[in-house]
């Protein structure tokens, strides 16, 4: 009910204009709701025509009818007011007539609600995890998953970079999708309430930890479609943005093979990253690239953390503590926290690399250096 509720809201003009305009970055205004590239989004916004026109009616005929009275009976023409209480007729007729356009409303909005639920016979199922402040794609029927990510620089989020075309809506991993098939939508989240809209799709679903929503498209045309996390869900919602790539059927039939090669080749990889030894210098390198890719949103870039929300890297009790509770930490997250587990996120040399940083860095000089080695037998520990 209440995804309906924000469905019929999302269609009021005024609303929707404003909000289809941010997701999509035009560089010319816009003041209507987008028409969209599915025939469900087609639907809504001949939906959003409709009431839209039915307002715009009424408020000629009221309007009309009241400037009109107030200029014909004005008192400088001698007008007398009726003196009158009561006219079961008048009160029949103002009744029956908003009823009856209600029901003329609500008929088209109801079949339309209806038709946006139904994810029957769907051709490809994609499960959506959102999570503080990204998004987990998983493929149904193929080894295909991965996180997507904001990849707007942080110089250009600092101010000192110029922004670009698509500042806060592009990311590291879109998702992509073929055209011309109907795809159904599986959404939850791990930590707080998302919302995953794209108004092109009109599809705008809320992603709830312990539930599973579900949603579909059938997308008309190839492109590249842009969205947004809808609902507040904390100190970076407006960093957690959606890229969809739609392409072809036999286009999307070439990605899945060759994303499910470049995920294997990623498993090999880690698995001889485990035989490997890296020097401090290297670890502090991509240490440094994961800490600002991934830790430095809540923690900073200078390790000073946000007083009160947020705890420092620097002379922090965890990072110059025991190695193994800092790893388990990373690995694990902090129950009834922020801290998100990061074990199914980065990968053990990631995690190794992390770990000696902010143990080096900011002063802290502990000294310790964590191979991927280290965090695979931490891990391992743990599922004994």
């Amino acid at each position: 009910m209440r995804d309906h509720i924000k469905s019929l809201v999302s269609i009021a003009p005024l609303g929707a204009c404003a909000l289809a305009g941010a997701a999509h970055a035009q560089t010319e205004p816009s003041y209507n709701m987008t028409k969209g590239v599915t025939e469900i989004s087609g639907k809504v916004y001949d939906l959003h025509m409709l009431i839209f026109y039915i307002c715009v009616a009424i408020a000629v005929v009221v309007f009309g009818v009241m400037f009109y009275s107030i200029y014909a009976h004005r008192k400088s023409k001698g007008a007398v007011a009726a003196n009158f209480h009561e006219s079961t007729k008048v009160e029949i007729i103002w009744t029956v007539i908003p009823i009856l356009i209600l029901v003329a409303m609500a008929i088209p909005a109801t079949k339309t609600l209806i038709e946006m639920e139904d994810t029957s016979e769907s051709e490809l199922t994609v499960k959506i995890t959102g999570s503080q402040w990204k998004w987990h794609y998983s493929y149904f029927d193929h080894d295909v998953e991965f996180f997507s990510y904001l990849s707007t620089s942080n110089e250009q989020i600092e101010g000192t970079d110029e922004k670009g075309e698509n500042y806060l809506l592009e990311v590291d991993n879109p998702l992509v999708l073929p055209i011309g098939k109907k795809i159904r939508f599986l959404m939850t989240a791990d930590d707080v309430i998302h919302s995953w809209w794209v108004p092109d799709f009109a599809v705008k679903k809320d992603t709830i930890p312990g539930f599973i929503n579900e949603a579909w498209t059938k997308i008309d045309k190839p492109g590249i479609y842009r969205g947004q996390c809808a609902e507040l869900c904390g100190r970076n919602h407006g960093f957690m943005p959606i890229v969809v790539h739609a392409v072809e059927a036999a286009e999307f039939d070439d990605w899945i093979a060759n994303k499910e090669a470049e995920l294997a080749e990623q498993k090999l990889a880690q698995e001889q990253a485990l035989q490997t030894t890296l020097t401090m210098d290297e670890l502090m390198v991509k240490g440094k690239e994961v800490y600002e890719g991934r830790c430095a949103v809540c923690h900073q870039s200078n390790g000073l953390g946000v007083t009160n929300v947020f705890p420092a890297m620097k002379d922090s009790p965890v990072v110059l503590g025991d190695v193994n509770n800092h790893i388990d930490i990373i690995v694990n997250g902090v129950s009834g926290t922020a801290m998100q587990a990061f074990g199914t996120q980065l990968t053990a040399e990631e995690i190794a690399a992390v770990v000696t940083y902010e143990r080096n860095a900011w002063e802290n000089n502990t000294g310790d250096v964590v191979q991927a080695s280290d965090v695979n037998a931490q891990m391992g520990s743990q599922g004994e």
